[in-house]
């Protein structure tokens, strides 16, 4: 049995700050992942997405904005599931097969992974060879529709080297994604994808 983390780490990696936005458990959206990257483009930013190979399947032309607008995209799952509750085998395919189809149309295999619900056996990473990637502020915005106060939630608590987790599962959650670019690129902060952190 390997050992499982389910706990958010603190990720030192640069001077940089570097948000990823994940659409968890049904992304990329057909409501509202376009409108996403309509504001990423806007402000000249690109993030991290790391999506589920179901979704994948259903919205490859979504898929392919992603990949065509310069953000970096990696692996949630495939449904969404908690990877520790699995056989190896079977968390080995959830991962398998979501990165076969964002290869599929994008001609790259992921490598990087945010397990869902943070959770990932450590065995799997010599399976697997994926980078695990978790998040330091997470606003809970899919707990409430108030975009003003899943902004404040990240403005209140984000620090140098931070990753914040969001999702693009509502039209809330991308509101306080845009109005969290904003107020941060004020204070002097840079964004970037997790690639551009790691490597540095």
């Amino acid at each position: 049995m390997g050992f499982t983390s389910c706990q958010p780490k603190n990720q030192n990696f640069s001077k940089k700050f570097g948000p990823y936005l994940t659409p968890a458990d049904d992304g990329p959206n057909p409501d509202y992942t376009e409108e996403l990257l309509t504001g990423l483009k806007e402000r000249g930013v690109n993030a991290t997405f790391f999506l589920l190979g179901k979704e994948v399947e259903k919205y490859p032309e979504i898929v392919k904005d992603i990949s065509d607008g310069g953000h970096l995209i990696g692996t949630h799952s495939y449904e969404h599931v908690n990877l520790s509750n699995l056989s190896d085998a079977a968390a080995i395919e959830q991962v398998d097969k979501t990165n076969a189809a964002i290869y599929d149309i994008t001609g790259k295999y992921p490598e990087y992974i945010r397990p869902p619900y943070g959770c990932w056996k450590c065995n799997l990473d010599y399976e697997t060879k994926m980078i695990e990637v978790l998040w330091d502020v997470d606003p809970k915005d899919w707990a409430t529709d108030n975009s003003g106060v899943i902004a404040k939630r990240v403005i209140d608590k984000v620090g140098e080297n931070d990753i914040i987790l969001l999702h693009d599962a509502s039209e809330s959650s991308v509101k306080a994604a845009f109005a969290i670019i904003d107020e941060l690129g004020k204070e002097g902060y840079t964004f970037v994808t997790v690639e551009e952190i790691l490597m540095e």
